[in-house]
């Protein structure tokens, strides 16, 4: 195989993984967790803060 080729295939799949990676990140069926995981910094539940400030 020449050079080319295997270049113009090793192409094709990281098109077809990142096609693959921004549907899945944008399918409606992942938008509640990825809030939920956005909100976690601004949630004062979060008990290894509260630990980390008594130090």
């Amino acid at each position: 195989m020449d050079s080319g080729i295997i270049s113009g295939i090793v192409t094709v799949v990281f098109i077809v993984v990142f096609i693959g990676i921004v549907w899945w990140a944008y399918s409606k069926g992942n938008k509640q967790r990825f809030e939920d995981a956005g909100k976690l910094p601004f949630d004062e539940d979060n008990t290894a803060g509260k630990q980390g400030d008594k130090q």
